[in-house]
């Protein structure tokens, strides 16, 4: 059993589940939210200790006090960016934050995005001065949020985009017509490494942190969805010419491959399909 034994998961949903389920088999005792009441016994039927708790609202739960009480908190739920949620969900981490002032958890680990980067037409590392995006960025706005909290250890991981488990990418733009940049790199991570690189800022105690997640390889848009949607015999998507206008950006992993030692199970997105 691990010295800091308690994890609370502030949503387990794609990726919260089976980081919460790798977790207990690794001897820790984990606490997880959802906002879907029917879930609940799903949850405790996997040994989490199951809370509902729905930032959505305000005091979002009489549990979550009980559920901060924790060696670390993972935050772990999906911002809705492209549903058009992301104010919703910066209003979430404000409570959030709130509640944090006076929470007893002093190690938290915040599940951003790469999406905070621009596309800067080059590799792009965590050292990356981000501030001139803050005012247009409700994930950079929220990263902030909780970095600043007092006397909290918070580390920021960045993911790629998710892929592996119900998330078949294959899916993801078959059919389409005119898809724009079909030459830009793509930045891409399998729920196994999701779940690998979260584990491995825990066991190596790496707080104050930002990282990035992110296959090693980048192949382009074009032939890497192609490639998935003839795996899964769905119409191929279909790419407008590339333009000298188009942004792109490259991901690069190497600090959690240098700090965290982590060796990556499924570097090649080619190699997902």
């Amino acid at each position: 059993m691990a010295k800091e034994n308690k994890i609370s998961i502030l949503g387990c949903g794609w990726l919260g589940l089976p980081v919460a389920e790798h977790l207990l088999a690794s001897g820790y005792e984990v606490h997880g939210s959802t906002t879907t009441p029917a879930k609940l016994d799903y949850l405790r039927e996997k040994k989490i200790k199951a809370y509902l708790i729905d930032l959505a609202y305000n005091p979002p739960s009489e549990n979550l006090p009980a559920f901060l009480e924790t060696d670390i908190l993972i935050i772990s739920f999906p911002p809705g960016l492209r549903a058009g949620n992301g104010v919703k969900y910066l209003e979430q981490i404000v409570i959030l934050n709130q509640h944090l002032r006076t929470a007893a958890v002093q190690k938290i680990l915040f599940i951003s995005s790469t999406s905070v980067y621009p596309d800067l037409k080059r590799v792009v590392t965590e050292t990356e001065d981000l501030r001139p995006y803050l005012p247009d960025n409700i994930l950079l706005q929220a990263e902030n949020l909780l970095t600043s909290s007092e006397n909290k250890k918070v580390s920021i991981l960045r993911m790629g985009g998710l892929v592996g488990g119900t998330r078949q990418a294959g899916r993801f733009l078959a059919g389409k017509q005119n898809i724009p940049n079909p030459e830009a790199p793509v930045n891409l991570i399998h729920q196994e490494d999701c779940v690998g690189i979260i584990s491995a800022i825990i066991e190596k105690n790496k707080w104050g942190e930002i990282f990035n997640g992110c296959a090693d390889e980048h192949p382009s848009r074009m032939s890497f969805y192609t490639a998935a949607a003839q795996k899964l015999n769905l119409p191929a998507p279909h790419f407008a010419p590339a333009s000298p206008a188009d942004g792109f950006k490259i991901i690069s992993n190497e600090k959690v491959k240098n700090l965290l030692s982590y060796v990556f199970k499924h570097p090649d997105p080619m190699l997902f399909l």
